[in-house]
């Protein structure tokens, strides 16, 4: 069944005029939108660009959170025949110039003053942007730009222009095809610029149908929309899925309230990255620690049933009568409570991707009764590549091949994969797309990986990423970065991690502590501490680090591949990586060798047997002002372990 974004809008329009669409939160009140009501504002929306000269095969910006208004300008977009592309709101403004030149916008939808504001610094490097419409006034009533229009009165325009022409809407979105570009997806460009990864209505369609048959999706799921929408993990989940099977989007407030607004929503469909999973088992494991003494027994006392009962349960293994009763006292006093505390007290089906996530973590959530699983996808597949099936969820791996896909490894282990989700091509970038795209329609992920004997996919690391340490005791080992800094990011007192080691003899690591965490538990000790770069250098921290830095190094002594990526050295950084200073992606994926060339004398003074090196950087505050953190950190050792050899 093929069929376009706006088609789908129209039928759902047709047939539940009166079923609520979306919800957006508003002065603390959730403001219902219906079918019937939201394809009225796409019709007027799509009017009023046409009339202002919006065109097939035009790419319209969108910045801004998730909002209906947002929403309806990108269906607006692709009814007639447009293309929306959505930028990351947080992005600084220069971020902006390469992605709005790149795709030769003319129009723009900002969401709010912090927005349009940007387009104006940087309009002057982006010619041919000639439109700006933005949603909320407040701030912007003096301004006086060529361009800049109210959402409010691009409306009323569509309304006339409508009425006037009563069938130009329906015969507009009748004219757009399948196989036509619907959206267009910036890259975080980790290795230079961002690249356009250009997908049509069938690709993104196609998946979002493959997951929601996969897990047997109805009109009746509620979701909370809260991650960016430049993220195609957002728009899939959000967007393609939401008008493929007609379920409720939820907008929260702001960012601020997003918990607030999860617990009164309440979603049956839930995705977040594993930092958001950690980040709310953090907050759970700090307000125990601050409980009551009763009330901290009977909470580790039923953890501890949970950990042994739970999976078992979720995974539809049998479990003896004794269990099930004391997991149903457990699901009383504390399972239930917790599951409404998070706001997971309805969630049918959770997932996480992007990163791998700790096995304790996954298993802490499986455990109360969330039925949390994995997938792997990417930009260039439309996200559902695998998915884990409810009884075969597993923290190792990232699921078996979805509907319609098909997965090879090469012989230098990077997994290949045939899906009809896969992109049309990179914008304007025929050479990058060749190298990603065989004549034969096989994608390269650049995912090191394998099936194993279950059929299920597991992810090492990146290709490039995955090398070799020369000389020292592990000359000749396997390096697998990722792997490293994941397996230390699963514990709770750790944030970041970035890993060395490729051809040199040992492996060394900077760390970022969770500083809410470690705040935490310094406070509990008595500790004292004047932000995070005197906490970051205490001999206290540094020695809880160290704990973990060992029991990483024990686990992967134990792995005969990965038994040389032990980690002979690290250090705690003065500051948490952060995108505002080039370190991080906007999807918060680390960008490695932008900081070894950030960070060169503090790699030097890690291979180079140092104790300690004073470092002096500068950062870019939130109002666009800049300053300097310096600090001596300390260096320390750690402890590796031989190999541990297979039993005969």
């Amino acid at each position: 069944m093929q069929t376009t974004f706006p088609q789908l809008l129209l039928q759902h329009a047709s047939q539940r005029p009166t079923a609520t669409a979306m919800r957006e939160k508003e002065y603390g009140i959730w403001q219902a939108l219906s079918w019937a009501d939201l394809a009225q504002l796409v019709e007027q929306l799509a009017c009023g660009l046409y009339q202002a000269g919006l065109r097939q095969h035009d790419h319209m910006i969108v910045i801004g959170a998730n909002r209906p208004r947002l929403y309806a300008t990108m269906l607006a977009a692709q009814s007639i025949g447009a293309v929306p592309i959505a930028l990351y709101q947080d992005a600084a403004a220069l971020e902006c110039t390469y992605p709005i030149n790149n795709a030769e916008a003319k129009f723009a939808f900002a969401e709010d003053q912090e927005q349009v504001d940007k387009l104006l610094e940087i309009r002057a490097d982006c010619p041919q942007l000639a439109h700006i419409y933005f949603d909320d006034p407040r701030g912007l009533r003096n301004y006086e730009e060529t361009g800049l229009q109210s959402m409010d009165e691009l409306l009323a325009e569509g309304q006339s222009y409508a009425e006037k022409s009563p069938g130009f809407f329906k015969a507009e979105v009748a004219k757009v095809k399948p196989d036509d570009v619907a959206s267009m997806f910036f890259t975080s460009g980790t290795t230079g610029n961002p690249k356009g990864v250009v997908h049509t209505h069938d690709s993104l369609l196609n998946r979002a149908r493959a997951g929601a048959e996969f897990d047997k999706l109805t009109t009746h799921e509620d979701v909370l929309a809260y991650l960016p929408p430049a993220w195609i993990g957002q728009n899939i989940f959000s967007y393609a899925q939401w008008l493929s099977c007609g379920y409720v989007v939820n907008c929260p407030e702001d960012a601020t309230t997003v918990n607030i607004d999860l617990k009164e929503i309440g979603p049956t469909y839930y995705f977040a990255p594993p930092r958001v999973f950690e980040g709310m088992l953090t907050s759970v494991m700090i307000r125990m620690e601050d409980a009551g003494s009763l009330k901290r027994t009977m909470f580790n006392y039923f953890m501890e049933v949970a950990k042994k009962v739970g999976p078992k349960l979720m995974d539809g293994e049998s479990v003896g009568l004794g269990d099930r009763i004391l997991y149903a006292f457990g699901n009383a006093l504390v399972y239930g409570p917790l599951r409404n505390n998070l706001g997971f007290s309805r969630v049918r089906v959770a997932y996480t991707a992007g990163e791998a996530i700790g096995p304790d973590l996954f298993s802490f959530y499986r455990s109360i009764g969330i039925n949390l699983k994995q997938l792997y996808g990417s930009t260039e597949t439309a996200v559902f590549v695998c998915l884990q099936p409810d009884n075969e969820a597993r923290a190792d791996t990232v699921g078996v091949p979805c509907k319609g896909v098909e997965i090879k490894v090469a012989d230098n282990g990077e997994v290949l994969i045939k899906s009809p989700g896969l992109l049309k091509g990179y914008f304007k970038n025929p050479e990058a797309t060749a190298e990603v795209l065989t004549p034969d329609g096989w994608y390269h992920t650049s995912d090191a990986g394998f099936l194993d004997a279950h059929g299920h996919l597991k992810i090492i690391d990146r290709v490039k990423d995955v090398g070799r340490v020369k000389g020292g005791a592990f000359d000749g080992a396997m390096f697998a970065p990722k792997y490293v800094e994941n397996k230390l990011k699963f514990f709770p007192h750790i944030k970041e991690v970035v890993a060395y080691g490729d051809g040199r003899e040992k492996v060394c690591v900077m760390i970022n502590i969770d500083f809410s965490a470690v705040g935490n538990w310094a406070e509990r000790r008595n500790l004292p501490y004047a932000g995070y770069t005197d906490l970051a250098q205490k001999s206290e921290v540094y020695q809880l680090v160290k704990e973990c830095v060992e029991k990483v190094n024990a686990d992967l002594s134990a792995d005969k591949l990965l038994a040389g990526s032990q980690i002979s050295r690290f250090l705690v950084l003065h500051k948490e990586l952060d995108a505002d200073d080039g370190e991080l992606t906007r999807t918060n994926k680390v960008r490695r060798g932008f900081i070894a060339d950030k960070y060169d004398v503090l790699i030097d003074a890690l291979y180079g047997g140092k104790t300690e090196q004073y470092v002096e950087t500068q950062v870019k505050f939130e109002d666009g002002r800049t300053g300097k953190v310096s600090a001596t950190l300390r260096i320390d050792d750690a402890k590796t372990f031989a190999p541990v050899k297979a039993a005969a």
